[in-house]
């Protein structure tokens, strides 16, 4: 019962906010990584045609592997540190923000390209003035879905082999047979999902206020 979760989340409090101390930590440097990764591929792949054409096939071949699969051969690789925690939540983070960005980067508005270089603005101008500033609702877009499953990813790295985190806290409520205590874990883990995509929400309407009061422009027009 809701009463019974509850109650057990407040008895195990002391010990969830250990747990959860190591699965935000996992899963901000493994976002933090995944945003770097996932941008710069997006604009190597829009500034070189070719690295697109050699690069879009593997991405999507990367996503077909199940990352419960991956976990254990992280685990094998690299020990039981934190370093394949963050690397299980760069894999499954990194390609929303890489597609999104590059779609993005990609759209651009033809006609303020074309205005640009008839000025005889650089590329490197026409990139930082029109094409950068047009990818960027896209990019927050893959964030936003990245920021969801970046929790998601932490926990199932635990799954695999930890001494903390929500994840082995899961487990081991399960082993116990203490049911109550697992599902207020997974409530936890559900709120800090949605408290990380409110938190993207809010950093994307504080760098892109121009994105938004033209989108209350445009509705009010429609409206009139």
């Amino acid at each position: 019962a809701p009463s019974a979760i509850a109650a057990a989340f407040v008895d195990s409090a002391p010990l969830l906010v250990g747990h959860t101390e190591r699965t935000l930590v996992e899963t901000a440097v493994g976002l933090a990584v995944s945003i770097v990764t996932g941008v710069a591929l997006a604009v190597a792949v829009d500034l070189l045609p070719s690295l697109r054409r050699a690069i879009y096939p593997v991405l999507v071949v990367s996503q077909t592997i199940p990352i419960i699969a991956l976990a254990p051969l992280l685990v094998v690789w690299f020990g039981f540190g934190l370093l394949p925690r963050v690397l299980v939540v760069t894999l499954v983070c990194f390609f929303p923000i890489a597609i999104s960005t590059a779609q993005g980067l990609a759209s651009a508005d033809p006609d303020m390209v074309a205005l640009l270089a008839s000025m005889g603005a650089s590329r490197f101008q026409i990139f930082r003035k029109v094409r950068l500033p047009g990818a960027l609702p896209s990019a927050f877009a893959g964030l936003r879905i990245a920021a969801t499953y970046a929790v998601i990813g932490a926990v199932i790295s635990e799954w695999v082999g930890a001494s903390r985190g929500l994840g082995i806290f899961m487990i081991r409520s399960a082993n116990s047979y203490l049911t109550a205590r697992l599902f207020s874990a997974i409530a936890l883990a559900s709120v800090l999902s949605i408290a990380l995509f409110g938190l993207v929400v809010l950093v994307e309407r504080l760098a892109l206020p121009w994105y938004y009061a033209a989108r209350r422009e445009e509705r009010w027009e429609d409206i009139r």
